[in-house]
């Protein structure tokens, strides 16, 4: 033992005084010579860290999307739909790292502890916001911001470089998502949320010990618990949910694309419903959440690319809050936002159904009358960042079709198939609009004269007449400007 030490001392005095040509960085900046000297992590073991780094984010993953569509929160879903496609990209990468030391089988699939299993089952059914805002962002981010912190300090600076460069870029991922999450749990996290939210955290830290930590470099302590939250398997909840700034959700009154594809109406009435259009996109990811939770057993690279496809909508209707915004249009008071979309697909149609409309969708808006109309009104309204967002809204619709062929029309018998398909799912749900105002959900207000109104008062416009008395709704115009046979 005494020699081994020394042989170190002495190996490392070497390292300390070897000298680059003209004193160039070592290693070329990933480290210096005594910390390339020494031992790190096998082969072995840097692949297991790893595949419980991809099975916490897979996990993470899940959570997210099964979470997102009954959150009312308009935020907290933006930031699941945000923090989804975070976890699903880095799932993409530590596969593809994984694949490059190993032979398949890869073991990716397996669970590397059943206490772990047990901690992301409790999170998935944590029964209130605060709970999972807590268990996710108290606990889980943390937890894994740890594990790789501890991989990236433990592995070999030059063997495994590639890993090394992975575990960056997730952390600064992981770290994103605990900046906003802690911001959310101060925002919206009572002491008295806090206290009632103390046993299912006790439950998560006893899981992780009994894992021995999320990477399992802790010793073992204690039993799996017993499960709390998630004695009842979960089920993932179809039905949308607003928040207070969403008053009337089936309010189907203002048909913004009969307005947007009338010559005779200004352009900057047009860039007002095209920021109303941006914002109803919440309506997406709820819809695709449904589509990806209730779809198992496909390969990641779908989960990938529709999570992707899911946090550009999210995007979009972020949009549409930052236009109206900019536009002095208070749309929490003025606007009404409807969830009748993903709630109509999610309750009545397949999830393969529900991805034939949005395919169909999809179809539609790549011709000179979809997103490059749109563009072109911005770009002619001369509003700078209409422009931008229409322009940035046309070319995630480009990667959205190969999205959809990819994964959606390689099922169908044939592409024209694939839209037909669509086209009669879609054609299934839109007919509510009687049973809605005759149950008392919605009067339908036409609520857009006042929105255009407070616009022009904001912005010292004199109105357009054409615009403040534009009254057609969607009771028989289908948002592709389809006809609708029937509208009970």
């Amino acid at each position: 033992m005494h020699s081994d030490s020394n042989a170190a001392k002495v190996l490392e005095r070497r390292l300390e005084t070897y000298q680059t040509h003209r004193g160039l960085p070592p290693l070329v900046g990933l480290g210096t010579f005594v910390e390339a000297g020494r031992p790190g992590l096998s082969v072995e073991e840097s692949v297991r860290r790893l595949k419980i780094h991809h099975y916490a984010l897979k996990r993470l993953h899940q959570i997210f999307i099964a979470r997102l569509t009954a959150e009312p929160v308009y935020e907290l879903k933006m930031a699941f739909s945000y923090h989804a496609y975070l976890c699903a990209e880095q799932v993409a990468a530590i596969r593809a790292r994984v694949g490059e030391m190993r032979e398949p089988p890869l073991g990716l699939e397996k669970v590397p502890h059943p206490a772990l299993e047990r901690f992301f089952d409790e999170l998935l059914a944590s029964p209130t916001t605060s709970a999972l805002l807590l268990g996710l962002y108290d606990v889980a981010l943390p937890e894994l911001l740890g594990a790789l912190d501890l991989h990236d300090q433990s592995t070999h600076v030059l063997a495994d470089q590639p890993t090394r460069r992975l575990i960056r870029h997730v952390r600064l991922d992981v770290s994103d998502m605990l900046d906003n999450g802690r911001k959310s749990i101060s925002a919206l996290v009572s002491p008295e949320d806090l206290l009632a939210a103390q046993p299912g955290i006790a439950v998560l830290h006893q899981a992780l010990a009994a894992a021995g930590g999320l990477d399992g470099t802790r010793p073992e302590v204690g039993t799996i618990p017993a499960p709390l939250h998630s004695k009842h398997p979960f089920r993932f909840d179809g039905r949308p949910r607003r928040d207070a700034r969403f008053p009337d959700p089936y309010n189907m009154g203002v048909n913004a694309e009969v307005f947007l594809y009338d010559e005779s109406m200004p352009l900057d009435g047009k860039v007002l419903m095209m920021f109303y259009k941006r914002l109803r996109e919440i309506d997406v990811p709820e819809m695709m959440a449904s589509i990806l939770a209730e779809t198992p057993d496909k390969p990641w690279g779908y989960y990938r690319d529709m999570t992707r496809q899911l946090w550009d909508e999210a995007r979009h209707a972020m949009m549409g809050e930052v236009g109206f915004a900019a536009a002095g249009v208070d749309w929490a008071d003025k606007v009404r936002v409807n969830f009748t979309w993903s709630l109509g697909l999610n309750t009545q149609l397949t999830p393969l159904e529900r991805h034939g409309v949005l395919y169909f969708i999809e179809q539609g808006l790549m011709p000179k009358t979809g997103k490059r109309h749109e563009w072109e009104v911005g770009v002619r309204s001369r509003n700078g960042l209409a422009a931008t967002f229409q322009d940035f809204d046309w070319a995630d619709e480009v990667l959205h079709a190969r999205v959809g062929r990819d994964w959606y029309v390689s099922q169908m018998p044939s592409p024209h198939e694939a839209v037909a398909f669509g086209d009669r799912a879609w054609s299934k749900v839109l007919m509510g609009w009687e049973h809605w105002k005759n149950e008392g959900f919605t009067q339908h207000e036409n609520w857009w004269p006042a929105v255009y109104q407070q616009y022009c008062e904001r912005n010292s416009v004199t109105p357009d007449p054409r615009a403040a008395a534009f009254q057609t709704t969607y009771q028989s115009v289908r948002a592709d400007l389809k006809d609708l046979s029937a509208s009970a």
